[in-house]
């Protein structure tokens, strides 16, 4: 039986375009037959993996770079201080050609060292591994393509172990994410407007009363209703023991929250926080509440309430008629939204408590998989 951690926000953003497509204007979707605001998960997976470096040591961190001979020919000089950078960069390609990485062909009188032919997410575990058997085949002692292989098979860093890996050359490495996390949609219909913007040339000639330049920004306001789940079995598998998988979704629960990706927020200033925070450990399934807003929620003043009440009616109903329920539940509103409605809708599912208790509770469930399974 297998135990997730879902995670329910609703969050009212204002102004904003922090996440936009080729034209510059914010994504959108289609969704109940009308237009909702859109922000991307990739781009709140990037600002979550951001913000653990605020709660999480870097050594239980990964890498997502093109330079990974760079990183590993470092690595080698550290432990291998003799070695010069010329030395520590030819047994670092070496070793990554070992494991079968693709590398670019480097450029006629390039300086820089050579670049990985695609992204590789590695751990720093990962690094260390590579450069201590280059250091080894500096040193005569030649590692097998299996060795190698194995080198990134080891425990993996809680980004890597939450989002996955995917390495084309290298099959045995890749790493299936543990996690999974919803395009965010506005509840309501979602209208793009254009903010028409001028800047005017500080040392124009007196008589020049125009603009030193003319603009537009389409930006768009929405309360949006966001959504991510943690498959708390293979996170423990990836990361190697139940400790390491709490803190995981500790720092995930928190960062996933508070969060935001940065598109434009010079000009907006738009930092907001969820007005809504729900969470429910599962042993059934995940299960996703956006089903509640296919029919759009009014946006007269109070679609944060709305939301909030209409996705607790969803989450009972659907239990309900599935006969099913989670083993835990427990969030958190502010004033934005009616705590009675809630009580009364919820029942026993509601435990309201605090954002930092909400987090232990949701680490807990690591934990308590452990010692059941």
């Amino acid at each position: 039986m297998s135990t997730f951690v879902d995670i329910h926000l609703v969050q009212l953003v204002p102004p904003s375009c922090i996440n936009r497509d080729d034209t510059g204007s914010p994504k959108s979707a289609i969704f109940g037959g009308v237009e909702r605001h859109r922000v991307s998960s990739q781009a709140w997976k990037r600002a979550v993996r951001n913000d653990f470096k605020d709660y999480l040591d870097s050594s239980e961190l990964g890498e997502r770079t093109l330079q990974a001979v760079k990183r590993v020919s470092q690595r080698i000089q550290e432990l291998k201080e003799e070695l010069s950078a010329e030395q520590a960069e030819a047994a670092a390609e070496e070793i990554l050609k070992t494991a079968g990485i693709a590398l670019e062909k480097k450029k006629k009188d390039e300086t820089l060292p050579t670049k990985t032919g695609y992204l590789l997410f590695l751990s720093r575990a990962e690094i260390d591994a590579l450069a201590e058997l280059a250091i080894a085949q500096v040193e005569g002692k030649k590692p097998t393509k299996k060795q190698t292989r194995e080198a990134l098979q080891g425990p993996q860093a809680i980004d890597v172990a939450l989002f996955g890996r995917m390495l084309a050359d290298a099959p045995e490495a890749n790493v299936d994410a543990s996690c999974q996390v919803e395009h965010a949609l506005s509840v309501h219909k979602a209208t793009r407007e254009f903010d028409y913007y001028t800047a005017v040339d500080d040392n124009a000639d007196e008589d020049n009363a125009g603009a030193g330049m003319i603009g537009t920004q389409e930006f768009v306001s929405s309360a949006l209703y966001r959504y991510a789940t943690v498959n708390v079995d293979k996170l423990v598998e990836n990361v190697g023991d139940a400790e390491a998988a709490a803190r995981a979704i500790e720092a995930f629960v928190r960062s996933f929250t508070v969060s935001m990706p940065t598109g434009k927020q010079n000009t907006f200033a738009n930092r907001t926080r969820p007005d809504f925070v729900y969470v429910e450990v599962r042993n059934d399934q995940p299960v996703s509440l956006v089903n509640a807003f296919e029919n759009p929620v009014r946006n007269e003043g109070k679609a944060v309430s709305l939301a909030a009440a209409k996705l607790a009616e969803y989450a009972v109903n659907g239990d309900a008629a599935y006969g099913t329920k989670p083993v835990d539940s427990f969030g958190m509103a502010n004033t934005n939204v009616d705590s009675e409605e809630l009580e009364k809708t919820f029942g026993d599912r509601w435990d309201a408590i605090s954002f930092e208790d909400i987090i232990k509770r949701a680490g807990a469930a690591a934990l308590t998989y452990t010692q059941e399974n």
